[in-house]
């Protein structure tokens, strides 16, 4: 198998051709195999889904409203995306950022972090709750990536890990909160299967752009590429806001 014409045709056919996957994360590595690198991008179709940008310290990354005076609901949609811990890196789409630094914090797990979540509160969608981790800590890296969905048979939660343990230069796992477009207009299906490939090609500007450009321009909001130097636990954040480039 060809991971690069994987990563490629995923980066069409699951993206570029799907006008609304919902938010999505990838965790993988840049193709030089130098450093590790996240990505995660919002998406919106409401008013106040898409009143939204990305700020970030160098570090941290976290959503505001680009119009505070638009905002109707701050729930969900305010929240830290992105946040580093001593050898550790964590990204997801919701408030389980601080829930899983807290725990990471206090010697807990990320599994027994999200253990305590369950997905978002959001009827009829019930959007699943998506976080990775880039695990540093031992000197050779890890990734988890984890999906909690509401079950197809009631409330419960679905619980879903993947563990990596080895990372090919250019490449990411993928996962996304939705398939694609609801049908006959009805609620948003959630993903299913396992983390997809996505390429990782050249410099944390380059991924941006690139993922950037495959996803819908009329419901895209915003988007940060994160690389990191695993020698030095130094990173480099490149954030896209639609609201920046519109004015």
């Amino acid at each position: 198998m060809d991971i690069r014409k994987t990563a490629d045709a995923h980066l069409k056919l699951r993206l570029a051709e799907n006008p609304y996957p919902g938010r999505g994360l990838v965790l993988g590595m840049d193709e030089r195999g130098g450093h590790l690198v996240q990505v995660y991008w919002i998406m919106g179709r409401s008013e106040n889904s898409r009143n939204r940008v990305f700020a970030t310290d160098g570090q941290r990354v976290w959503t505001e409203p680009a119009d505070p005076a638009k905002c109707k609901d701050p729930s969900l949609i305010i929240y830290n995306a992105l946040r580093e811990l001593p050898g550790v890196f964590v990204v997801t789409n919701g408030d389980q950022t601080d829930t899983i630094c807290e725990a990471l914090l206090g010697g807990g797990t990320f599994e027994q972090a999200l253990a305590t979540r369950a997905y978002e509160p959001d009827a009829p969608n019930f959007t699943p709750r998506i976080s990775g981790i880039l695990d540093l800590r031992s000197g050779k890296p890890a990734a988890t990536v984890s999906v909690l969905r509401r079950s197809a048979f009631g409330d419960a939660t679905d619980r879903f890990y993947w563990h990596y343990e080895q990372f090919a230069p250019g490449i990411g796992h993928c996962v996304t909160t939705y398939r694609g477009g609801p049908p006959y207009g009805g609620p948003l299906p959630a993903f299913e299967g396992e983390p997809y490939l996505l390429p990782l090609t050249g410099g944390p500007g380059c991924i941006a752009n690139t993922i950037w450009a495959a996803l819908n321009d009329d419901n895209r909001v915003a988007l940060c590429a994160k690389l990191i130097d695993p020698r030095t636990l130094e990173s480099e954040v490149v954030v896209i806001n639609k609201h920046e480039q519109a004015r």
